[in-house]
């Protein structure tokens, strides 16, 4: 039997950034994204600094922090760990913008 009307839970794209990286300061691109629910939280977030002449693995990824998989986590160089002191989408922005200081100069 079919359900009419039932369909995927909708969330609205908040955030979409790229910011390119000059040479001199490092090279790649910083992207990030958000999608909150209907109550304005955000529920998926995906932020990475991808640079493929850092790290060719996990597409250039070399650093970066999301939520799929239902669970929020850290890529770092192709290694995957849960962030377990996990507080808001807003605290893993400023982790992350702090992490990236590391490869942007």
């Amino acid at each position: 039997m079919k359900h009419k009307g039932v369909g995927k839970i909708k969330f609205k794209k908040v955030v979409a950034e790229q910011f390119p990286i000059h040479p001199k300061r490092g090279g790649g691109v910083v992207k990030i994204d958000a999608w909150e629910n209907e109550n304005g939280d955000v529920v998926k977030y995906s932020m990475a600094y991808i640079n493929h002449l850092i790290y060719s693995g996990d597409n250039g990824r070399v650093i970066g922090y999301d939520n799929t998989h239902n669970f929020h986590h850290k890529h770092y160089f192709g290694e995957i760990s849960e962030v377990e002191d996990f507080i808001s989408y807003q605290d893993m922005v400023d982790r992350f913008e702090n992490e990236i200081k590391e490869f942007i100069k």
